[in-house]
């Protein structure tokens, strides 16, 4: 009888200690596959990740490719790359016999640099104290606050230079208006020419050595100083008008807006007086660049779309460009 317990009790040892391991074998894989998932959710994090970075360097390479192709036909005519077209005159027209002035009220580079820089550096000014002081945020792809406001409003104000230059190159070169200085830079008169008053006279080879002042005498149609201008300055004018909220001064924001608009005439008009342009040149000039800064303004910049306060947690992120008018945040 004590044998027969004995081996009872050892059979029940041997059963309650295979049942212990069995619970420890699922545990320990029940632990395993928790393991497992927590990787691989890792892994797929990280995959999302290195896809997001690499869509979010496409996206800034389309921005770049878009600037180059929109000032394509700008530096064709600045590098010369396409001649004018050659376009005659009527004998006897007194709008192309004007003196040649070899120095200019306001020279291209000054005029570059100044409405480039005026603007831009405005616009820098203006997008740093809103995400400073006005707790802006984006939910573009750039992290940065900064980085992500001036990319937007600098982007869009550089990509309206590139489209209005482009617009004027275009047309300068596939115009060929004759400046009313053309005369005097071709190096000609009527009596020389022998021509009939009142006929027409088809392109003539200029006595003019340098070829390049011939060339910039057939790109009157339409003026690229009036152009500029009036973008440049009418841009910031629109700028100043959706961030300068100021209510001390009621008149400061209209004055400062009348101060840059007339600039840009100004400018525009030195065209004419140093018979570089007709006046409907320069009227075309300022109509362009007032069409071009109306567009970017309200349909390309965020400076006017209504503000939101979006959710930006990661997951919220978005893959589009912060030149896209969706990102506007307050």
């Amino acid at each position: 009888m004590q044998k027969l317990n004995s081996t009872g009790t050892h059979g029940n040892t041997l059963a309650g200690d295979a049942e212990l391991q069995l619970r420890l074998a699922d545990s320990g894989g029940a632990g395993e596959g928790k393991e497992n998932g927590a990787g691989k959710h890792f892994l797929s994090q990280s995959e999302e990740q290195s896809s997001f970075c690499t869509k979010r360097k496409m996206l800034v390479g389309l921005d770049v490719i878009c600037l180059v192709v929109a000032s394509i036909p700008f530096f064709a005519c600045e590098l010369r790359a396409v001649t004018p077209y050659m376009r005659g005159f009527f004998c006897g027209d007194s709008s192309i016999t004007y003196p040649y002035v070899e120095r200019e009220a306001i020279p291209d580079d000054l005029l570059i640099a100044c409405g480039i820089a005026i603007t831009g550096l405005a616009i820098a000014l203006g997008e740093c104290y809103r995400v400073r002081f006005r707790d802006v945020r984006s939910r573009a792809f750039v992290r940065n606050r900064y980085v992500s406001c001036l990319y937007k409003e600098l982007g869009s104000f550089l990509f309206g230079c590139c489209v209005g230059q482009s617009l004027t190159n275009m047309a300068k070169l596939s115009v060929g208006r004759l400046r009313p200085n053309f005369l005097s830079v071709c190096n000609i008169t009527y009596a020389s020419i022998n021509c009939t008053l009142g006929s027409y006279v088809p392109p003539v080879h200029c006595r003019q050595p340098n070829q390049k002042l011939v060339e910039e005498a057939r790109k009157s149609f339409f003026s690229g100083h009036a152009s500029f201008a009036m973008y440049t300055m009418l841009y910031l004018a629109f700028y100043l008008q959706a961030r300068l909220s100021w209510r001390g001064a009621r008149l400061l924001r209209p004055l400062i807006q009348f101060l840059l608009v007339m600039i840009a005439i100004y400018t525009g008009l030195t065209r004419i007086s140093d018979y570089r342009h007709h006046p409907t040149d320069v009227l075309t000039g300022f109509v362009q660049g007032g069409l071009t800064a109306y567009w970017v303004a309200f349909h390309i910049s965020s400076m006017f779309k209504p503000c939101n306060r979006p959710d930006l947690s990661p997951t919220s992120m978005s893959l589009e460009s912060p030149l896209s008018s969706q990102q506007t945040v307050c």
